[in-house]
């Protein structure tokens, strides 16, 4: 598209990722899945880091390319990453391991996201990232600013959905539950949000 220039095109390339995120990625070819890009997972990193992230909450793990990019930028951090694909959950276990992060730190939860977001703890987590089926979004949302600590974030992949957000003419499932959670986090004054076009779109939220 026209908004995708070279300088989109630079920042998607700029990241030099390690040897196990792109084994990640590799993976995620295999089974014909698409996890973030090399510049969402930069910034993953990026936020993990900043925000000084002990303890990360993750729903949809795939093949564990975002679980990594997260523990990358906060490597003392413990990971709970859930994911409702075996194939998908078996690969990430994998490359969890491969990357040298001990069972304890990344505790890999097969299940329905709902089901095990409303089995932890409130407050426990400093950061949690979404990258699930767009419409149940506004419910991840939810239980995120529920188990995040005040202060802490929730980051959603996806947040623009290939770019139709913006556009009142398409009204799909996918892109509608995304602009309906957008405008909705927009009038709430008690929660600072941004959504940014990286990648596919990243929104941010800090929780209040």
């Amino acid at each position: 598209m026209s908004g995708k220039t070279t300088s989109w095109q630079y920042a998607e390339q700029y990241p030099t990722e390690p040897e196990a995120l792109r084994r990640a990625r590799e993976a995620a070819a295999n089974w014909g899945i698409s996890p973030v890009s090399p510049a969402l997972a930069n910034q993953l990193s990026v936020l993990a880091a900043a925000s000084a992230a002990r303890s990360i909450a993750e729903v949809g793990t795939g093949t564990g390319v975002s679980g990594l990019a997260l523990l990358r930028g906060a490597p003392g951090a413990t990971l709970t990453t859930i994911e409702s694909e075996a194939d998908y959950w078996q690969a990430a276990k994998k490359a969890f391991r491969q990357a040298g992060h001990p069972a304890h730190q990344t505790r890999a939860i097969l299940g329905d996201a709902l089901d095990v977001l409303h089995r932890l703890a409130d407050g426990a987590y400093d950061l949690a990232f979404i990258d699930a089926d767009a419409e149940r979004v506004a419910e991840y949302v939810a239980q995120g600013l529920r188990i995040v600590r005040p202060g802490g974030l929730i980051l959603v992949a996806h947040a623009l959905c290939g770019d139709t957000v913006g556009d009142p003419v398409v009204r799909t499932p996918s892109t509608l539950a995304y602009r309906e959670l957008l405008d909705e986090l927009r009038e709430r004054d008690t929660v600072l949000s941004s959504v940014v076009t990286l990648a596919d779109g990243l929104l941010t939220l800090v929780h209040p």
